[in-house]
């Protein structure tokens, strides 16, 4: 029985892209369905938005579980079938017609569907696949590949929903995801072999979670969750509330996608040169700075353009430095199930970005309170980041 041969580093970065461009730029539109959901189904943002919190918690939690998989089979079994479960969850969202079953097929199946298909697995091809020397630059590649799909989707999911109907929309995407199978072909490994005695996936774990930096580094991601997918999920909504229109919410959103194309791919390429903590650092506390100006100065297209411009370039760019550096520490025998951890961390932080947002809204009629929250955390992750230690761990031989 033949094996499949290494993968060639062209074909990684061009199927890991794609598969990420589809992945991240669907969900990165989710945002563009709150009104019409709501607004047909009679339901509050506080039912769509704890879905959509769901999804991210889930997607959280079972990413160590499908990291460990990945670690051990290689990454074409878990994306055939997260593509699948995505599939199903953009489906299942078209037809539920109440909240919890909306929350069943946004939540639970695409939420596992994502742990499949988007960073945590591909990130484990190219760390166990590409020169180190090129990693920090590869993932910085993949990242942007997502950011990309956040441009190149946003404008299409916007037409999908004004010529369809919301509901249709999500069965034409529910097609596309399928593009995924095909794609993941490109990705497959040959057998993993251990080489010798290897350190366990619940020993990697106990290491990990006793080594400070890897938790510095968890806590500055769960920032990273609660900003990024608070933005994305109620910006549209936030707009509509200050007057604008739902296109200017779309361009919004897509320049976001679009400069964070360049801001994650230098953030990858200047890990290579720079200590990644000190640009961890400054990638949080610019959002913080950028923020505060947003909220602060009088609200038009011009101000939400130079904002989701700014924020865009500091989007995802954490997450190249943040995995290489899990790399660096700990090695890439577990970096899909470390990776996972880490990301779990963000995920949570993503559940109560988006669910505050909806529940604060409803309190208050207003989310101020949680762009203050925002900029606090902003701060904190700033300052979390820079005693983290990026050199690799000293490991005692593995016992036979």
């Amino acid at each position: 029985m033949s094996h499949p041969k290494h993968p060639s580093a062209t074909q990684i970065l061009a199927c890991g892209a794609a598969i990420v461009t589809l992945s991240m730029g669907i969900r990165h539109g989710f945002g563009l369905w709150l009104q019409p959901i709501t607004l047909e189904r009679g339901w509050t943002r506080e039912d769509f938005a704890l879905a959509l919190a769901l999804q991210n918690l889930v997607w959280g939690a079972i990413g160590p579980l499908v990291g460990i998989w990945a670690d051990r089979v290689g990454a074409l079994k878990p994306l055939l079938a997260g593509a699948l479960l995505y599939a199903l969850g953009l489906a299942g969202m078209g037809l539920a017609n109440t909240p919890a079953l909306f929350a069943l097929a946004a939540g639970l199946l695409i939420g596992v569907a994502q742990s499949g298909t988007t960073y945590a697995v591909v990130y484990g091809v190219i760390g166990r696949q590409l020169d180190p020397a090129k990693r920090s630059w590869a993932m910085g590649v993949t990242a942007s590949a997502g950011s990309f799909g956040q441009f190149l989707m946003l404008p299409i999911e916007h037409r999908l929903i004004e010529a369809f109907g919301w509901q249709p929309s999500l069965f034409l995407l529910a097609g596309a995801v399928l593009l995924i199978l095909p794609l993941a072909l490109g990705l497959r490994e040959p057998r993993l072999q251990a080489g010798g005695p290897r350190q366990g996936a619940l020993a990697a774990l106990k290491e990990a979670v006793a080594t400070p930096s890897f938790l510095w580094l968890t806590a500055g991601y769960f920032v990273c969750g609660f900003q990024v997918v608070f933005i994305g999920v109620h910006l549209p909504a936030y707009l509509k509330d200050q007057g604008l229109s739902a296109g200017v919410a779309t361009w919004a959103l897509a320049l976001i996608g679009l400069f964070n194309v360049f801001g994650t791919y230098a953030a990858g390429a200047l890990g290579q040169r720079f200590p990644k903590r000190f640009i961890l650092s400054f990638i949080y506390a610019a959002r913080s700075v950028a923020i505060v100006t947003f909220i602060t100065l009088p609200i038009s297209p011009a101000t939400v353009y130079v904002f989701s411009a700014v924020m865009g370039l500091l989007w995802l760019s954490t997450i190249p430095p943040t995995n290489a550096t899990v790399a660096q520490i700990f090695g890439v025998a577990h970096l899909s199930m470390l990776g996972g951890m880490v990301f779990f961390s963000h995920q949570i932080g993503s559940f109560l970005g988006v669910w505050l947002g909806g529940l604060l809204y409803e309190q208050t009629g207003s989310y101020q309170v949680v762009w203050w929250i925002a900029i606090a955390l902003g701060v904190f992750a700033a300052l979390a980041n820079l005693p983290v230690r990026e050199q690799a761990l000293q490991r005692q031989p593995v016992a036979a």
